[in-house]
């Protein structure tokens, strides 16, 4: 039987502009790329990629009554996702995300979290009626409903793993319930302990600062090209990246990578250091395509990616 992951998180499109470079003040720039409304939000990332993976994928969150709304729950049922939890607000419009790149790869971005924002907890109460092996969220929700989710999920004996996705200094990690799993990335690691993971000492550092503040099994810190880190309070270890070959598109890199982990590791019995190669070689199949949906990949596209490794 499949495992079934509870996501919680934002949903919205994203607007994407690609240009040469950024307009000055007051400049008009004529630009011949192109733009795409495209569905995104950190959360639906998430969902996505376990559902592709091959999750039992309940998604919890909430989009506009508006036509964006409808075109992204249409989009998450058809790819197999449970919609029952993701709510139609009648107060606020689907969450919309302006991103400018440039042929460069910098980007500017600027987010309107509408009713992603308007996200409560009886929405949580009832996505957990639905039994979930694990839940999967980012801190992106606000400590408030991150802080009741790890409670609910602690009462419940479900698995928790917590992207650290869009930390804060200030969050209060020593008030989250029991986790499973903690996973910043490089940045997220600076901004939550002051340390960046730029060699083993500042990942190990990192690490024992991180679990003197967060009750979890497991920190795992996402170190992008270099793979990444694993540590249980006693024992750590790197684990090599995969060869991505060209990097086009980070987006969606660090959600997808964290759904991977989950994924694999409800499925493998608990085996850290498997479900962090797993997660290694989606991330690296991720960055080599354009956009977040767009380059979340399916297993069998994973494995015929791996094959040519």
């Amino acid at each position: 039987m499949k495992s079934r992951i509870l996501v919680i998180g934002s949903s919205n499109i994203d607007f994407v502009c690609r240009m040469p470079r950024f307009p000055e003040i007051g400049e008009c720039l004529i630009s011949k790329d192109t733009y795409a409304f495209v569905p995104g939000g950190k959360g639906a990332n998430s969902a996505l990629a376990a559902a592709r993976l091959g999750g039992d994928v309940v998604f919890c969150s909430r989009v506009g009554n508006d036509s964006y709304g409808n075109q992204l729950v249409d989009k998450y049922e058809k790819e197999g996702i449970d919609t029952r939890f993701v709510i139609k607000d009648k107060t606020a419009r689907t969450g919309l995300v302006v991103m400018m790149a440039e042929e460069t790869g910098h980007k500017r971005v600027v987010a309107y979290p509408g009713a992603s924002s308007n996200l409560c907890l009886n929405d949580l109460e009832g996505a957990f009626t639905t039994y979930p092996d694990a839940l999967l969220m980012q801190l992106e929700i606000g400590a408030p409903l991150v802080i009741a989710a790890t409670e609910m999920a602690q009462e419940k004996g479900i698995k928790v793993i917590l992207d650290a996705g869009l930390a804060k200094a200030d969050f209060p990690l020593e008030s989250l319930g029991k986790l499973e799993i903690f996973s910043p990335n490089e940045t997220e690691t600076q901004i939550l302990t002051g340390i960046y993971p730029n060699s083993s000492d500042n990942c190990l550092r990192a690490c024992v600062n991180l679990m003197n503040r967060v009750n979890a099994n497991y920190i795992v810190l996402k170190l992008g090209e270099r793979g990444c880190y694993i540590y249980d309070g006693i024992h750590c270890t790197h684990v090599a990246p995969v060869e991505a070959g060209t990097v086009v598109d980070t987006t969606a890199a660090g959600d997808s990578f964290t759904a991977a982990l989950t994924y694999r590791y409800c499925e493998n019995g608990g085996d850290i250091q498997d479900a962090c190669k797993f997660a290694n070689a989606v991330g690296a199949y991720v960055v080599t395509k354009q956009g977040a949906f767009s380059s979340i990949p399916t297993m069998k596209e994973l494995n015929q990616f791996l094959a040519n490794k």
